[in-house]
């Protein structure tokens, strides 16, 4: 299956080309600006891993292209001279600086908004999903994405300890990326909201996504000190801009290349023990790897 392919068409379908609408204007121009869509083609591979099927059930497509647009909302946001001031997103201008810091921020909340929407569209027809719902939802907001953010904002300017940055990570990148590798999951055994137990392959599931988020992340802030914008699609050099405390900051440079390599050989660790129960997870390798040496 194409991911990518497929991937970018559920996106074209999200919002009408020719709304005549400004914000849903904004909210395109910035869902569709590319980039690696990873958190949906993880949903893709962690269905394919479950189920041994090679292609992607309409359900997982739905959510993953859902969870797209919440990921592209908080880019959004987090671009705004408010937050990052960036000006930079995807190798092309942010969404504040082509349309308008307003019309931007409505942009975000209408892509959030209609995320939320789509949530309990899928509810309606089918309530066993209700779990994957709520924990996609759950995620995204104050004890997930929007709880690292505060972090975040809470510590410009401040040297803080390591603990609480992986707090902060944990929250503001790895939320989603969880929330990517576990929904299939959900989805499949359709959990029961009011008794969601786990199970070994759930909890490997979770604990895989925590090593994939702080090695993303670790990885992000490397980049940061030693890629530039033409390579990256966005600015470089905003962490020290910006004086805030990241894993280079904390641990310092190599230090930091030999904490991304632990997280990315635990993540792999991890895949052996899937395996081993008779998973595939060649996919999975190859994006971990990925993850290690990307560029951008």
């Amino acid at each position: 299956m194409d991911y990518d392919l497929t991937i970018e068409n559920d996106l074209i379908e999200v919002f009408p080309a020719d709304s005549g609408d400004i914000t849903v204007d904004a909210a395109r121009y910035s869902l569709l600006a590319g980039g690696k869509r990873l958190r949906p083609k993880m949903m893709y591979m962690t269905y394919q891993m479950l189920t041994g099927e090679d292609d992607v059930s309409c359900d997982v497509r739905y959510f993953a292209t859902t969870l797209e647009m919440i990921h592209t909302y908080s880019l959004i946001h987090d671009d705004l001279p408010c937050m990052d001031n960036d000006d930079l997103r995807r190798g092309k201008p942010t969404c504040h600086k082509k349309y308008g810091e307003g019309v931007a921020t409505l942009a975000g909340d209408l892509l959030l908004n209609t995320a939320m929407e789509r949530l309990f569209r899928i509810i309606l027809d089918k309530p066993e999903y209700a779990y994957a719902c709520y924990k996609m939802a759950s995620l995204a907001g104050g004890s997930g994405m929007i709880g690292g953010q505060s972090i975040d904002i809470s510590s410009e300017g401040k040297k803080i300890s390591l603990e609480k940055l992986y707090e902060l990570q944990r929250k503001k990148t790895g939320a989603l990326i969880e929330t990517a590798i576990v929904t299939p999951y959900y989805l499949i055994n359709k959990v029961d909201m009011n008794d969601p137990a786990s199970d070994t392959v759930l909890d490997k599931l979770i604990r895989f996504a925590g090593h994939l988020g702080l090695a993303f992340q670790i990885r992000d802030d490397i980049l940061d000190v030693d890629s530039d914008p033409a390579t990256l699609g966005k600015s470089t050099g905003k962490d020290e801009r910006d004086n805030k405390s990241t894993f280079v900051t904390l641990l310092g440079y190599d230090e930091a290349k030999v904490k991304l390599d632990n997280e990315i050989e635990m993540a792999n660790q991890i895949l052996d023990e899937l395996a081993a129960s008779g998973f595939k997870v060649d996919s999975y390798r190859e994006m971990t790897e990925y993850l290690r040496k990307r560029k951008n």
